[in-house]
């Protein structure tokens, strides 16, 4: 059964349309997270919760994929593990601190920043020069995910608060996560990358819970509670990080954040349908405005543009 599963967590690497399907998937789990995250916190501490949520899935990958994380954990991953470690608690931490002081939609909308950032961080690292496609994309997507978080909020609610600028300073180090993980995962297997990962960040998370937050209680313990700690460690941590990795090895960092990206209409999705949040018009021209972005990510890789990957890849 785990040779099936990991021969399973391997092949998608070569189809880029199952990569795209990987990383949508990605954004439906995460979008789950922000709810579960909340029903968490009313228990766990953030830097706690991220502590169980990174050491937990990475336990549990170490399980199921040892004999390719094992093979892997040579002295050539550890720059990558630290790089990409560090930017990941990074962006965790100023999410979920930044999460504590603003609204959920605030914070969704602020961190989908990255969609913008992207193309840049890209052309920084590894020199792939952002096109207008690329602006024209992000730029569309960032505006309906401000529709569909924002809606009914109006757009006079953005003035900037220490919890407002930690969380654009979420989707700024996501962004360098993002591209390191594109370029690394390319060399250096996936999965393998992506337990030094969460192990590096959980290292972090457990220190700095130790000095500024209060030690674990009875109330970690509630059903509520170990449920959504199971989901998080699980399903938004361990399998989608694992398949956003995977994904990223076929799919441009441009045209992965913008499937991303729609995190955050699966968070405002499952809102609706398991908290009763009513849907405005303002949230549909949100949507309908993320179609536009992903319609344009897609064209962007049709012709001679989809032979150069192929070619550079293949």
């Amino acid at each position: 059964m785990q040779e099936e599963f990991e021969d399973s967590m391997r092949k998608p690497a070569l189809s880029p349309t199952t990569g795209r399907i990987m990383l949508l998937a990605c954004a439906m789990l995460w979008g789950g997270s922000y709810p579960t995250a909340k029903v968490a916190m009313g228990a766990v501490t953030p830097q706690w919760l991220m502590a169980v949520r990174l050491l937990g899935a990475a336990g549990v990958m170490l399980i199921l994929f040892h004999k390719r994380i094992l093979p892997a954990l040579r002295p050539s991953i550890i720059i990558p593990a630290i790089f990409v470690g560090l930017t990941y608690w990074g962006t965790m931490f100023c999410q979920m601190t930044g999460l504590t002081m603003i609204e959920p939609g605030r914070s969704a909308f602020l961190t989908a920043a990255y969609c913008v950032i992207v193309p840049f961080t890209s052309w920084l690292l590894i020199r792939q020069r952002p096109t207008s496609r690329n602006l024209v994309a992000a730029a569309l997507c960032l505006t309906g995910v401000g529709f569909v978080s924002l809606a009914g909020g109006g757009m006079g609610g953005l003035s900037v608060s220490p919890g407002d600028l930690l969380t654009l300073l979420c989707a700024f180090v996501f962004s360098f996560n993002l591209v390191l993980l594109g370029k690394w995962s390319r060399v250096i297997d996936p999965v393998a990358l992506t337990f030094t990962m969460f192990v590096v960040a959980g290292v972090c998370f457990v220190g700095g819970a130790m000095v500024t937050e209060p030690s674990p209680s009875a109330a970690w313990l509630e059903p509520a509670v170990l449920s959504c700690l199971a989901y998080l460690v699980l399903g938004a941590t361990m399998l989608a990080q694992v398949m956003q990795n995977i994904g990223l090895k076929v799919t441009p960092p441009s045209q992965a954040s913008i499937i991303m990206c729609l995190e955050t209409v699966f968070s405002m999705l499952f809102s609706v349908l398991f908290y009763g949040e009513r849907v405005t018009v303002t949230a549909g021209i949100g949507f309908v405005l993320i179609f536009l972005a992903i319609v344009v990510s897609q064209v962007r890789l049709s012709g001679r543009m989809l032979e150069r990957i192929g070619g550079r890849r293949g």
